[in-house]
C-alpha cells in the first residue's frame, strides 16, 4: 500500500510530495483515466486529498472525490491553499450523489425562473434611463468579478481587473470588490469580499453561472452599507447582477465588454448548450448599461451593430503599470534559472489561446534557426505561460529539430511576469486574426507591458496592435499568421541590437505617456460623468 494521494486542481501551486507520498497534477490524473492506469491505484493508497484554490469556490467536484474514495482507503478531504479541510466523508459523498441524480428533472424550472427575471430587466431596458445628475465620487464604486473560473494567477483578466481597481480610487471613494476568486497583483487599499457559489448544479455547464446572480445579490446586500457611486462589472457568461444592483440603488450601471461569449463558444471552444438564453443575457447587458467600456473599435462596431447606442461606448485600450514593468527590472535571475547565459532571448507571455499565435511563434523560430546555424546557437526562446495550445506548440518546435533551444516556464504568477519579460531582448505578439474572418477585437495586454518593458517587439500588424505600434519606430511589424514575414523579423531585431534598443525606448515613451492603467481608469471616470452628468458627447479614444 501507498502513502497519501493528492491530486492537485488546475491553478493551484503543486506541492512538494511528503515522504511516500503521490502528488498528481489534474491533467496528469486525467491521463490516468483515459489510459486506464487509474485502475491500479484503486484501494492502494492510505488516504487521499484534493487540493483546491479556496474550500468555499470549490464547488461540488463529485467526480473527484469519488475516484479520491475508490483510491484511498482511509479518510479523503479537500484542502485549500491556506490549510483548511473539508472532509469527503460517506454522508456527504452520499447527498451530493443524490442531488446529482435528482438535478436533471429541475433544469427546466431553474431555466424558466431565469426568463422570468430576464424578462422583467427587459421590460425596464432603456426605459429607466434617469435624468442627468451630478455623479457622485467621494462615495466607493462596487467593482464586480463575476467569472466562474479559479486559481487564475495571471494573464490579461488578471493584468486588466487589478489595473482598473488600483488605480479607481484615484477619482472615487475606496473601491469595494465582490469577487469569485482572489486578484492577484490588487492593491490592499480595495475592500475586497469573496462571493462563494452554489454547489447545486455545478455538474452541469453553464448553469451554476445562472445561479450566481443570486449569490451576488445577497452579497451587495450584505456588503454596501451606503450607495455607492456607480456598479462597475466585468461583463461574464449568464449574469446580470450589475442590472439589478445599480438599479435596486438608483446608481449608473458601467458594463466591461470583453467579448461575446457566445461567440468565443463558438470559435475557441463548444457551442453553448443554453445558448439563446445566454446571448438574450448579453444583450440586455449591453442594452442595460449607462456605459460599455470596449477595449478596441472592432468590439465597438460588433455591439453599435447589435443596436446598442454608440454614445455610450466607450473605446478604451487595455493599459499597463509603468512602475511595475520597467526597462530597468533586472531579468538575471531569470536567465540565470532558465541557463539562457548571454544568448540573445526571444520571449512569449500568454495563456496559448487559439488567437495567440504561439503556434505561428514556434514555426517562426524553427525557421529563424534552421536559415542560419550562427542564430541557431546564439538565439533562445523563452515560452511564458501555460494552456491550451502549448502542446501543438511544443510538437511544431520537437518536428523542426529547435526544441532544445526553447524554455517552456509553465504557468508564470503575475508578481513574476516583470522579472521574466526583463530576461528577454525581443518580446513577439504574434497575434492571428479570427476564424470567422471578423475583426480581431482584442486588446493584448502583453502589447503595453512589452512596450513598457522598452524590449524591442516584433507583432502581427492586426487591427489594434497595429494601430497602437508604429512600425520601425515603436515596433517591427509583420503579416498575420506569416511564419516566414515573423522570421524575418525576429532576426532583424536579434541581428540589430542598436535598432531593438531604439524601438523599445520608443514603445516605453509611448507606453507611459498614453497606455497606463491610470489613464485608461481617468477616461472611464470622465465619459462616465458625460454620459451620467448630461455633459455633450466627446469622443474618447486613444486613437487606437
Amino acid at each position: 500500500m501507498s502513502g497519501r494521494l493528492t491530486i492537485v486542481r488546475p491553478g493551484v501551486p503543486i506541492p512538494s510530495a511528503a515522504a511516500g507520498e503521490t502528488v498528481v497534477p489534474f491533467d496528469e490524473f486525467a491521463a490516468w483515466v483515459r489510459s486506464g492506469a487509474v485502475l491500479a491505484h484503486v484501494g492502494r493508497h492510505v488516504e487521499g486529498r484534493l487540493l483546491v484554490h479556496r474550500i468555499e469556490t470549490a464547488g461540488r467536484p463529485l467526480p473527484l472525490a469519488l475516484a479520491l474514495r475508490a483510491m484511498s482507503r482511509g479518510s479523503v478531504r479537500l484542502e485549500d491553499r491556506r490549510g483548511r479541510t473539508r472532509a469527503l466523508d460517506v454522508g456527504l459523498l452520499a447527498r451530493w450523489t443524490a442531488q446529482l441524480a435528482t438535478e436533471p428533472f429541475r433544469v427546466p424550472a431553474l431555466l424558466r425562473r431565469v426568463e422570468r427575471e430576464v424578462a422583467a430587466i427587459e421590460a425596464g431596458a432603456g426605459h429607466d434611463r434617469r435624468p442627468p445628475v451630478p455623479l457622485d465620487l467621494s462615495a466607493s464604486p462596487l467593482y464586480l468579478r463575476t467569472d466562474l473560473s479559479f486559481g487564475v494567477r495571471a494573464g490579461g483578466s488578471v493584468a486588466h481587473i487589478a489595473g482598473v481597481v488600483n488605480e479607481l480610487d484615484a477619482f472615487t471613494g475606496p473601491v469595494v470588490v465582490l469577487t469569485t476568486d482572489d486578484i492577484p497583483t490588487l492593491t490592499r487599499r480595495a475592500q475586497v469580499h469573496h462571493v462563494a457559489p452554489r454547489e447545486a448544479f455545478w455538474n452541469f455547464r453553464e448553469l451554476p453561472a445562472f445561479l450566481l446572480n443570486d449569490a451576488f445579490d445577497a452579497a451587495a446586500n450584505a456588503v454596501l452599507t451606503a450607495k455607492p457611486a456607480f456598479v462597475y462589472q466585468r461583463y461574464s457568461l449568464n449574469n446580470y447582477a450589475g442590472i439589478r444592483i445599480a438599479r435596486r440603488r438608483g446608481v449608473p450601471f458601467v458594463l466591461e465588454y470583453n467579448g461575446s461569449e457566445t461567440w468565443m463558444g463558438r470559435h475557441w471552444g463548444r457551442a453553448l448548450k443554453h445558448e439563446a438564453l445566454s446571448r438574450r443575457i448579453e444583450q440586455l447587458d449591453l442594452a442595460s448599461a449607462d456605459l460599455i467600456v470596449v477595449v478596441s473599435r472592432a468590439m465597438r462596431g460588433e455591439i453599435v451593430d447589435r443596436g446598442i447606442d454608440p454614445a455610450r461606448v466607450l473605446v478604451n485600450p487595455n493599459g499597463v503599470d509603468p512602475d511595475r514593468y520597467r526597462p530597468d527590472v533586472d531579468g538575471r535571475a531569470v536567465r540565470a534559472r532558465y541557463a539562457l547565459g548571454d544568448r540573445t532571448v526571444v520571449g512569449f507571455i500568454g495563456t496559448f489561446g487559439p488567437w495567440h499565435g504561439a503556434e505561428v511563434l514556434a514555426r517562426a523560430f524553427v525557421e529563424l534557426r534552421g536559415g542560419d546555424a550562427r542564430l541557431a546557437d546564439r538565439v533562445r526562446l523563452l515560452m511564458i505561460g501555460d494552456g491550451a495550445r502549448l502542446a501543438e506548440t511544443r510538437r511544431i518546435l520537437a518536428d523542426g529539430g529547435a526544441l532544445d533551444a526553447v524554455v517552456f516556464t509553465g504557468l508564470v504568477p503575475q508578481e513574476e511576469g516583470p522579472a521574466h519579460l526583463a530576461a528577454c531582448d525581443v518580446l513577439a505578439s504574434p497575434h492571428v486574426g479570427n476564424p470567422d474572418g471578423t475583426p480581431f477585437f482584442g486588446s493584448p495586454t502583453k502589447l503595453f507591458e512589452y512596450m513598457a518593458t522598452g524590449r524591442g517587439i516584433v507583432a502581427s500588424d492586426l487591427e489594434q496592435i497595429g494601430e497602437v505600434l508604429d512600425h520601425g519606430r515603436t515596433a517591427w511589424l509583420v503579416e498575420p499568421g506569416d511564419a516566414h514575414a515573423l522570421s524575418a523579423g525576429l532576426r532583424r531585431l536579434v541581428e540589430d541590437e542598436p535598432l531593438r534598443a531604439a524601438l523599445g525606448a520608443a514603445a516605453r515613451q509611448d507606453a507611459v505617456a498614453r497606455y497606463t492603467w491610470r489613464a485608461h481608469t481617468r477616461r472611464t471616470i470622465e465619459r462616465l460623468r458625460e454620459v451620467v452628468e448630461g455633459v455633450p458627447h466627446r469622443a474618447q479614444t486613444v486613437d487606437a
